[in-house]
């Protein structure tokens, strides 16, 4: 099967040796070599997780097709906690939020769409910023790689899921979305990358400048905005319109060391 074959329902519906298969034909077009291939068991069928070395960096492979990506913010139903949170701290902190907050989540998240998508080798970390923004994508394509896009990436990020974060809608009361520590959002995804996994260290530039994924930088919790908008930015489809303001001007390039940027390889 090539790439262009490869959807996510297909990769989930493939037994481990034809998995394999298809994992080490990614690696060839690549140039890499296939690392290992981890399966479990998945309500939406067989979870597979590829990772692929080339050049001393590891990829894991993201099969593509016709996906959904976006967050439906009309339907989401607030759990009590998170609405609690938003009416006991981020609206009594006087920050001016709207009094629902389905109208900051409308602000930050993206509308659901489908998209199809290529399938394609995904960096498993993310790389700190070599350059100021303006000069990451000639880098990358330099080394035959380049940055994913905004539908890319929450494909990559949620992997299927439709949840407000990959790992579900709600957060751990007893973890924070930063630092070390338990929680969800500290293990790799079902496609076997570290991503959105604390929002000071993890916030990652796409290829549209006004799109930052991952992390705010630090900026809800600092501004002391309330847990449910602390955790917020490590939500799947929450673009961050203000981190990539400030990435995108001025101040970003000065700071531009404190964001990453997750390579693509295209496997044509």
């Amino acid at each position: 099967m090539s790439p262009a074959d490869l959807t996510l329902a297909r990769w989930r519906a493939l037994d481990t040796a034809a998995a394999t298969r298809c994992a080490e034909d990614a690696a060839r077009r690549a140039g890499g070599r296939l690392l290992g291939l981890a399966t479990s068991a998945h309500p939406g069928g067989v979870r597979h997780r590829a990772v692929i070395e080339r050049a001393g960096e590891r990829y894991a492979l993201v099969p593509g097709g016709e996906v959904t990506v976006g967050f439906d913010v009309d339907a989401w139903q607030p759990l009590p906690e998170q609405l609690g949170s938003y009416r006991e701290e981020s609206l009594a902190g006087g920050f001016g939020f709207e009094p629902d907050p389905r109208a900051r989540l409308a602000q930050v998240m993206t509308p659901p769409r489908t998209v199809t998508l290529l399938t394609v080798l995904m960096a498993v970390e993310p790389r700190r910023l070599p350059e100021i923004p303006a000069l990451v994508p000639a880098l990358l394509a330099g080394e035959g790689l380049r940055l994913p896009s905004p539908d890319e990436w929450e494909h990559a990020c949620g992997a299927g899921a439709g949840t407000l974060f990959r790992w579900g809608d709600g957060f751990p009361a007893d973890s924070s979305p930063y630092g070390g520590g338990t929680g969800p959002h500290h293990p790799h995804n079902a496609f076997g990358l570290h991503i959105a996994f604390d929002v000071y260290d993890s916030a990652e530039m796409t290829s549209d400048p006004g799109s930052v994924y991952g992390g705010d930088g630090g900026e809800a919790v600092c501004g002391g905005y309330g847990t449910l908008l602390e955790w917020l930015p490590l939500a799947t489809a929450n673009r961050n319109p203000s981190t990539a303001e400030f990435l995108d001007g001025p101040e970003g390039e000065d700071m531009f060391e404190d964001f990453n940027a997750r390579p693509v390889i295209d496997l044509d």
